[in-house]
């Protein structure tokens, strides 16, 4: 560690006292609040551009981040090759022109391409809205430090404290949007308050760097004369300490939206706990501290693991193992940043320090959100990312070197048997399943025998992913990865049947053999959801029989396909499909014969539903809101606003069903709330959707919305499960300027 030696103190050429330290410590608070919560504020305003998808946030970190990196070079720049006079006066122009580009809102947002990945074109989104305002915020962290570090202040020797004001602030913003803003303010009111807060703050900066400014020149050039060479090695471990918990930043968000939905509460929890992880790292710790938070390290990185093998088909089960991901990636974060904090240089080189583990954190978000995507087919970056955050703690390296060849060989041998032994089994019937009950044994055995050296568990876990990935390639089948997520094509019962799956959940199966081996024979029957006996099914036919044949479906969201085998030849279909990977699969009739081999033959618009749906010229009998993600929920397709777009689509007597089954969430009083501002009807049905295990009949709820009761008569004449839902007046109305998860979580799980 560099030691700390004291700054030079001007000898009363600036002030000292309470006052200076309050101003500094309410000016970097506000800066770092205003910049965190410009974050999830804007992501929001961009999600209905682009189908409510996941990457939108993985992107937008990747934006954030490279942006955090330049300003911390401009803050750089400024504390070490410019005058301090004038680097106050040229950072104070910076800020007006970002004050001239306010408010905050949605430029250049023209539609994105339907045909190819919107990265780069969501980064030009961001950059043209958010872009000066970030940047000069983001400055605001390493620049205040270094004023301060040369303001003569007798704490001027060691600036440190500030990052910590700094953090909690971000901290602080992160946690209140989605709990205290989010819920109670609406986007325009939101963006109209930032301003004004980016106005006060930008009156403290100038009151800050006129205090500092009074420092002569010949301080500032001291100060530089005085800074110690750094090591290029040491600019290195400093940018690889930011590079795991940040990149981890990334695929844990990734992870958890992918089930939960994409949305502020869930992306604020693990970047609030990424920030809360610094002032609780930089500062002197006992060594129980570290010690206690290795342990966690370790053994929650085991679970994390075994859950990336197995995961948990219910919705108690999958709670609990996303709080052990949320549990892990803290522990990292603590881990990499208290490394940080013991290997901190003196306040001379604050600014180098700022600006290797900045670029370390933008190199971690480019690996998870930009290259990942292009260089892997499933998330597999997230357990690398794993295996190298526990790499990142000096007691696994010192653990690791102190292994003998003997130990490697017995582990290797364990896991190459065990892998080919459970790897044979899945491929028997009916062994499969219980085979794969033994991955945990797998990953988990050898962490538990070596627990007296939980380092150890960073080689052992990782000879187990690799015994992880052997079984991915033998029973996931082919994944394809877009912008909107992964994509599987997995054959089960020893392949006589082939699903889709997308995230965690099924989206569509096609039986291609009978249970005596033989092929299928003649048009694909609807399986899984999408059964003739489940709610949409029942859903289709009633509106077939009330209004004597279907003229036109409207069905959001395509899947395998499925659908298409309700409808008869002379009805028409149009499926709208937002990823361009779902429609090549879901339109190969090697893969999926349902679009090609069912009555109908639909057509496929390409594109988020609410831009392609408003150019539909003709009215729907039914309209089918079928477009989760995986567990996600696309929030634009369940607002009050969306739903007047639909009904100015659907027929009178027409029905709008909604497919809102969730393991995390409850929807159903959410969309029936909705449903009453437009003065319609919702009744919900959670159904298996028949006993015939050929058709493998699949639970799920749904929503049907109509404008009377009259209108659902055929319905509800036919099954008397379907269940009316009238929330009250005061509950929660999601809009495109309001709403927030919030509300689903709490009506799920109380």
């Amino acid at each position: 560690m560099i030691s700390l030696t004291s700054a030079p103190r001007g000898s009363g050429l600036t002030p000292a006292g309470a006052a200076l330290v309050a101003i500094y410590t309410t000016a970097i608070f506000l800066s770092a609040a205003l910049l965190f919560a410009l974050q999830p504020m804007f992501t929001k305003m961009v999600l209905p551009v682009l189908g409510g998808s996941p990457s939108i946030w993985s992107m937008a970190m990747v934006f954030f981040q490279a942006l955090l990196l330049a300003g911390y070079a401009y803050a750089h720049v400024l504390a070490t090759r410019v005058g301090q006079r004038r680097g106050a006066l040229i950072h104070l122009l910076v800020l007006a022109l970002a004050a001239a580009s306010l408010p905050i809102a949605l430029r250049g947002a023209t539609a994105p391409p339907a045909d190819s990945d919107p990265s780069l074109w969501l980064i030009g989104v961001f950059t043209l809205s958010v872009g000066l305002p970030f940047f000069a915020l983001s400055a605001h962290g390493p620049l205040l430090q270094a004023w301060f570090a040369r303001s003569g202040h007798v704490r001027a020797a060691d600036p440190y404290f500030l990052y910590a004001a700094s953090n909690i602030g971000s901290f602080a913003a992160l946690l209140g949007y989605p709990l205290l803003v989010e819920p109670f303010l609406g986007l325009a009111t939101q963006s109209a308050s930032w301003s004004i807060w980016f106005i006060v703050l930008s009156a403290m900066i100038a009151c800050a760097g006129f205090l500092s400014g009074r420092a002569s020149d010949g301080a500032h050039a001291l100060l530089i004369k005085k800074q110690t060479r750094i090591s290029l090695t040491t600019k290195a471990t400093w940018a690889a300490l930011g590079f795991a918990p940040s990149g981890l930043l990334v695929a844990v968000t990734a992870h958890i939206s992918t089930d939960v939905g994409s949305a502020p509460l869930v992306w604020v929890a693990p970047l609030g706990l990424y920030l809360l992880s610094f002032p609780l790292a930089f500062k002197n710790r006992s060594a129980a501290w570290d010690k206690a938070w290795l342990c966690v390290l370790f053994w929650s990185g085991a679970l994390v693991l075994m859950d990336m093998a197995i995961g948990s088909a219910s919705a108690l089960g999958s709670l609990i193992f996303l709080i052990f991901h949320i549990i892990f990636f803290f522990a990292s974060a603590l881990v990499c940043h208290g490394n940080l904090y013991q290997l901190r240089p003196e306040g001379s080189a604050l600014t180098s320090f700022y600006l290797s583990l900045s670029f370390g954190g933008m190199c971690g978000g480019l690996f998870a959100g930009l290259a990942a995507p292009l260089l892997f087919s499933s998330l597999a970056e997230y357990p690398m990312l794993v295996i190298a955050a526990m790499a990142c703690a000096p007691l696994a390296l010192r653990q690791l070197r102190a292994l003998t060849p003997r130990e490697i060989l017995k582990w290797t041998l364990f896991y190459a048997i065990g892998a080919a032994l459970i790897a044979l089994a899945v491929t028997l019937t009916p062994l499969g399943v219980k085979a794969r009950a033994g991955l945990p044994l797998l990953v988990g055995l050898p962490i538990l025998l070596n627990w007296r050296r939980p380092g150890c568990s960073v080689l052992l876990a990782s000879l187990g992913m690799i015994a992880i990935f052997m079984m991915n390639m033998i029973t996931q089948g082919q994944s394809y990865r877009s912008f909107f997520g992964v994509t599987r094509i997995v054959e089960l019962e020893d392949g006589a049947v082939r699903t889709m799956m997308h995230g965690t959940t099924l989206h569509g199966a096609v039986r291609i053999r009978n249970a005596d081996g033989t092929p299928v024979q003649g048009p694909p029957k609807p399986t899984t959801y999408f059964t003739f006996g489940s709610p949409l099914g029942e859903t289709i036919s009633a509106v077939r029989k009330a209004r004597g044949g279907i003229h036109h479906a409207a069905i959001v969201g395509l899947g395998a396909g499925t659908l298409a085998c309700h409808f008869k030849p002379s009805e028409l279909v149009t499926f709208y499909e937002i990823d361009p990977v779902v429609v090549t699969l879901a339109s190969n009739r090697d893969l999926f014969p349902f679009l090609s081999d069912c009555g109908a033959k639909p057509a496929i618009v390409l594109g988020d539903a609410r831009l392609t749906l408003s150019g539909q010229k003709e009215q729907s009998d039914v309209i089918v809101i079928d477009a989760f993600s995986s567990d996600a929920i696309p929030m634009h397709l369940l607002t009050r606003e969306a739903v007047g777009g639909y009904l100015t689509k659907l027929a009178p007597g027409g029905l709008l069903a909604m497919h809102i089954s969730n393991r995390i969430v409850e929807l159903s009083r959410i969309v029936a709330r909705i449903g009453a501002e437009h003065g319609l009807v919702t009744y919900v049905r959670m159904g298996q959707g028949g006993s015939d295990k050929m058709d493998m009949p699949s639970p799920s709820q749904v929503a049907v919305l109509a404008r009377s009761r009259e209108d659902l008569r055929a319905l509800l004449d036919g099954d008397a499960e379907w269940t009316a839902v009238t929330p009250p007046a005061s509950y929660p109305v999601w809009t495109d300027d309001h709403s927030t998860i919030l509300t689903a979580l709490i009506a799920k799980w109380r």
